[in-house]
């Protein structure tokens, strides 16, 4: 079971740290990715993190939040983690994390893709005031 937390009320121009643990899975089994879903809105995709053997991690992020949001992963403590930086009104919405079958995805696109996740947690909600 996946667990989202680190979201609170916020001004524009903060920062948060969102983490999500497991119970029960090892995340360095599998693909993560970070979704978010702002009211009214649909589900969105916001940054992904695929393991690549040597060469690291292989990481994807939303045109949106390119540049001040970066995901991270610390498999001695099972988290997967999104530092989120200057933070704009528009990035209020309930933050999601999920996990897929590790490889999985290639392309952006493919990472993108949030029928490919199998396991989702509760989100945690971030709120911007302006």
């Amino acid at each position: 079971q996946l667990q989202a937390f680190g979201g609170g009320l916020v001004q524009a121009g903060d920062s948060l740290r969102l983490s999500c643990a497991a119970s029960g899975r090892t995340l360095s089994n599998y693909d993560m990715g970070w979704f978010r879903q702002a009211p009214g809105k649909v589900r969105e995709f916001v940054a992904g993190i695929r393991w690549s053997g040597r060469s690291g991690s292989v990481i994807v992020y939303s045109d949106s939040v390119k540049g001040r949001f970066t995901i991270s992963r610390d498999n001695a403590k099972n988290t997967v983690y999104l530092q989120v930086n200057s933070l704009k009104p528009e990035d209020t919405a309930v933050y999601y994390c999920a996990a897929r079958d590790a490889l999985s995805w290639v392309t952006a696109a493919q990472a993108m893709d949030a029928a490919k996740y199998d396991h989702w947690g509760q989100g945690t909600l971030v709120t911007v005031s302006s």
